[in-house]
């Protein structure tokens, strides 16, 4: 009498799934740049009696732009935690 051969299970079809993942991934993973930031171009503004963040961000604020965030802008590269500038101290002004 013939008796039907038990089959047993290969890894054969994981190995050949595994291998054709990696053939479609690696060349689209290898396409992938990586940018670095632009440069930041700032401007040098020695602080004169009278002026304040405000005043000074708004020299600098194009006419289409926003002077708040220029403020925000010139606070956070200068590591100032509030608008208080002194005659004398001199700020970076992001362009």
């Amino acid at each position: 009498m013939f008796t039907p051969r038990r089959r047993r299970f290969t890894l054969m079809p994981a190995v050949a799934l595994a291998s054709l993942s990696a053939l479609i991934a690696i060349p689209a993973l290898s396409q992938a740049r990586l940018y670095a930031a632009a440069p930041l171009h700032v401007a040098h503004v020695t602080v004169r009696h009278g002026d304040n963040l405000w005043t000074i961000a708004d020299r600098f604020t194009p006419a289409s732009g926003n002077v708040q965030e220029t403020v925000d802008q010139i606070e956070e590269a200068n590591h100032l935690d509030g608008a208080t500038v002194v005659p004398g101290q001199r700020l970076e002004v992001p362009r």
